[in-house]
């Protein structure tokens, strides 16, 4: 099932009159294959039963040891059925307990989603109903208010005229007139320019399958949310059996080796340090060894809250790959730039700027349970094809959770249609 085709799901059920007719034509197909089977069981017993006549006379004694012998293999018959049956029985059970646990755990994440994105769902969600409650008629005057509502809803000037001219081809396509049918295609244009633009595959944190230490780098700007993100992660690590050592290699920041280490003795992990003002790359220097001779499946690391205006905080970043880079080649397994996504085209701005420094390889946005601008993630999608790996959705550990783009536009559109 496609990204769409999810949402469709969620939003408008539109796939269950498709499922009904699926089921009809299975059902007929099902009865035509038994009627077939009755024609040839009916068939094959005609053909034993003369068979059976005309061995009758001269198989007597036979016929009677045969009797006895299948008597037996009857029983035993009977008997390992009824084993299978019970074998069957309690795959079916485990199958359906699998399957009902994975659909809850996919009911409290879309929750989850829709509490997280209320905010945003209410200002960018009424900002179009608001607009769809004025709609009189497709023109021009229609498509330039749209263009500017998206350009309000931190969707961003780029990606607001792509979607616009997207929007204009498409409605005259589908002879979208009502206001149902616009609303459906705008949710519909919207996603399949997220779509476009990368891999949902992409979205998973990446981690090695080998048995090596995943070596997380997270970077950003003071106040994005970082240091909470790593120790809300290292969290969700532990809890499923993970080995997990932190690096405080932010020693710019008044306070923030003492908040990491207050978060690592709250997870119960240990955390690398240093003195206040020690050079950063020393400490991951000690932590990424630590890591890799005890065998630690993943190291995150704080760094400082460099501004993009700070050359020479962007210089330290530098540094502090370079000298993973010297311990594990390979490494940093992922380099996830942390964006407060209240900050709408704000972040846009940041994650470009951080990307001519270090390549990063996707980002996490924090603080959308308290914001309205969560529109931001389609511009950062589509203008620096970017993935979004994780969001903060609330104050709770738990609330920080994996990208999901069907949950997100259910999220951000679910009081739209």
């Amino acid at each position: 099932m496609g990204l769409f085709d999810k949402i469709k799901k969620s939003l408008f059920g539109e796939d269950e009159n498709t499922d009904k007719e699926t089921k009809k034509d299975e059902k007929t197909e099902e009865e035509n294959g038994e009627k077939a089977a009755d024609v040839e069981e009916a068939e094959q017993d005609e053909s034993i039963e003369e068979a059976e006549t005309t061995e009758e006379n001269t198989e007597d004694d036979s016929s009677n040891q045969s009797n006895d012998v299948e008597e037996e293999q009857s029983e035993q018959d009977k008997e390992n059925t009824a084993q299978e049956d019970v074998d069957f029985d309690a795959t079916d059970n485990e199958e359906e307990n699998q399957t009902s646990s994975e659909e809850q755990q996919s009911e409290s994440q879309t929750e989850l989603y829709e509490k997280g994105l209320e905010k945003t769902n209410q200002g960018f969600g009424a900002r179009l109903n608001r607009f769809f409650a004025q709609f009189r008629t497709v023109d021009e005057d229609f498509f330039d208010d749209l263009e500017e509502l998206l350009i309000e809803s931190d969707v961003g000037y780029e990606t607001a005229e792509q979607l616009t001219d997207a929007l204009r081809d498409e409605a005259k396509l589908q002879k979208a007139k009502s206001r149902d049918d616009l609303k459906k295609v705008i949710v519909e244009k919207m996603v399949e320019l997220y779509d476009q633009n990368g891999d949902s595959e992409n979205e998973k944190l990446s981690h090695h399958d080998d048995g090596k230490t995943n070596i997380y780098l997270f970077v950003g700007v003071n106040g994005a949310g970082k240091t909470t993100t790593i120790g809300k992660l290292a969290k969700r690590l532990k809890d499923e059996g993970k080995s997990v050592l932190l690096a405080a290699a932010d020693t710019f920041r008044a306070g923030a080796v003492e908040q990491l280490v207050e978060w690592g003795k709250r997870v119960d992990v240990p955390v690398v340090t240093s003195k206040e003002q020690a050079d950063p790359a020393s400490v991951v220097y000690d932590a990424t060894k630590r890591a890799i001779d005890e065998q630690v499946d993943y190291l995150l690391v704080d760094t400082a809250g460099r501004l993009q205006n700070k050359k020479n905080l962007m210089n330290e970043l530098e540094k502090i790959e370079r000298t993973i880079k010297k311990l594990a080649s390979d490494e940093p397994t992922e380099t996830l730039l942390v964006l407060d996504g209240s900050t709408g085209q704000n972040a846009l701005l940041q994650a470009k700027d951080f990307d001519k420094t270090t390549k990063l390889t996707g980002l996490v946005l924090t603080k959308l349970d308290g914001s309205s601008k969560g529109g931001v993630v389609l511009a950062i999608r589509n203008e620096m094809k970017l993935p979004v790996k994780l969001v903060g959705l609330g104050e709770k550990a738990s609330d920080l959770a994996d990208f999901d783009a069907a949950d997100y536009a259910v999220g951000l559109f679910h009081d739209l249609v």
